[in-house]
């Protein structure tokens, strides 16, 4: 076994991939993508050493929510350069924290306290989360990232997505805040946490002012919006990615992780929403209306990335992972008990068991691949492109490391 290349990941123009990760929203069911990192992770450390981390592997990590404080964790620098959590970390950061960002009132009267929270306020003050989030993430900002990170929020002032991208830092300078203001900002969950502002001043003392809430309003899968990002940074001329071609999607190789939605019977029908007001929309059985406004998103962008790769023939260069069959307490974005929080983690665990799942473009319902290949399969197999991807990269610069293989070579 080859110990981790210890320079930083080198341009694409250097290798033959442009290598995504994307993490969906959704809050306390952050845990199941997280579950999926830690195996993709351990994976490449079985090839390259126990030192690689995961933004060693990919060009941009894009997360929205729940999936943007992950990206954080997995992309901000520590004092000597390297990620600030592994990807193993992850399940005990949500299993420490989550019953503090999201308290449970488990009196006799909750549901209708609940209720009169939604009403009038969000849910969550949200001081724990942002009191946490800017102990770990510190005065770190958002051009300090050791990969390229993409993070959609909301501007509920402008009526516009705003996104945190680390391509657009050089070009629009105010957009360079700091990690803990993004990450507040895109997890602000209408009903839930509290929306964020706060300023920016660029080096000519000029001020930009940010109103934002969760960016699962705009994207909360925002794959699309990292690969728009990357062919926006292309077709600047920028020479991270010569002589690619801002359309050779042949080039591309994605993972995007869902957080799980609810099983078809679980979810809403007409009937019961025929008969809704404002207020059936957003206490009958959690919160219908953030609920479908963030599932349409998702799926949607499932549905164009693979209708785009499988007519291109690529499909084995994008892999979705996500489990639609969560039921009960599991389907919460906020019920943060132990018990809830633990079967999450076993929910995730189970799903790299699965077989790998790909939208039928007539129905469009996810069905199992013809090969029957597990998730847990696929992610090995991706683990070994992204490993030689790497490699090639380095081996191709003129900086490079000559010899150095992993064993995937050999």
């Amino acid at each position: 076994m080859e110990r981790a290349l210890s320079a930083p990941l080198k341009p694409p123009t250097y290798g033959n991939l442009i290598t995504i990760l994307s993490i969906d929203g959704g809050g306390i069911r952050g845990i199941i993508p997280g579950t999926i990192l830690a195996f993709l992770e351990s994976e490449l450390q079985k090839l390259d050493g126990e030192d690689a981390r995961l933004a060693d592997y990919f060009d941009v990590i894009s997360g929205t929510s729940t999936g943007g404080l992950v990206t954080a964790m997995l992309a901000s620098p520590d004092d000597s350069g390297r990620p600030l959590f592994a990807a193993k970390d992850i399940k005990d950061f949500y299993l420490e924290n989550c019953p503090k960002i999201f308290p449970q009132d488990n009196g006799p009267l909750a549901s209708v306290v609940n209720v009169v929270k939604t009403l009038s306020g969000p849910k969550y003050n949200g001081k724990y989360l942002h009191k946490l989030v800017r102990e770990k993430l510190g005065n770190r900002k958002l051009h300090q990232t050791i990969t390229n990170v993409v993070i959609p929020t909301f501007d509920i002032k402008t009526l516009q997505p705003t996104i945190f991208s680390s391509y657009q830092v050089v070009k629009t300078p105010s957009i360079d805040a700091f990690m803990s203001d993004i990450c507040i900002s895109t997890s602000a969950a209408p009903t839930y946490l509290p929306a964020h502002a706060f300023e920016t001043k660029d080096s000519t003392g000029k001020t930009r002012e940010f109103n934002l809430i969760d960016g699962g309003v705009a994207a909360n899968n925002p794959t699309l919006v990292a690969m728009g990002e990357v062919t926006k940074t292309i077709m600047g001329g920028s020479s991270d990615f010569f002589p690619i071609n801002p359309m050779d999607y042949a080039r591309y190789l994605v993972i995007s992780l869902g957080t799980g939605t609810r099983k078809v019977e679980q979810k809403y029908n007409a009937h019961e929403a025929a008969r809704w007001g404002m207020l059936g929309w957003l206490t009958a059985g959690g919160t219908p209306l953030i609920d479908v406004f963030m599932h349409a998103s998702s799926d949607m962008v499932d549905f164009h990335l693979s209708a785009m790769f499988q007519a291109l023939h690529i499909e084995n260069n994008y892999l979705r992972i996500q489990d639609d069959t969560l039921t009960g307490e599991l389907s919460s974005v906020d019920i943060a008990t132990k018990k809830n929080l633990y079967d999450l983690v076993k929910t995730g665990e189970a799903l790299l068991k699965k077989p790998v799942t790909r939208v039928n473009l007539e129905t469009g319902v996810n069905e199992p691949t013809a090969n029957y290949e597990t998730n847990e399969d696929a992610i090995k197999r991706f683990a070994r492109m992204l490993s030689q991807e790497r490699h090639l990269r380095h081996a191709r610069s003129p900086h490079g490391v000559g010899a150095v293989t992993s064993q995937r070579f050999r």
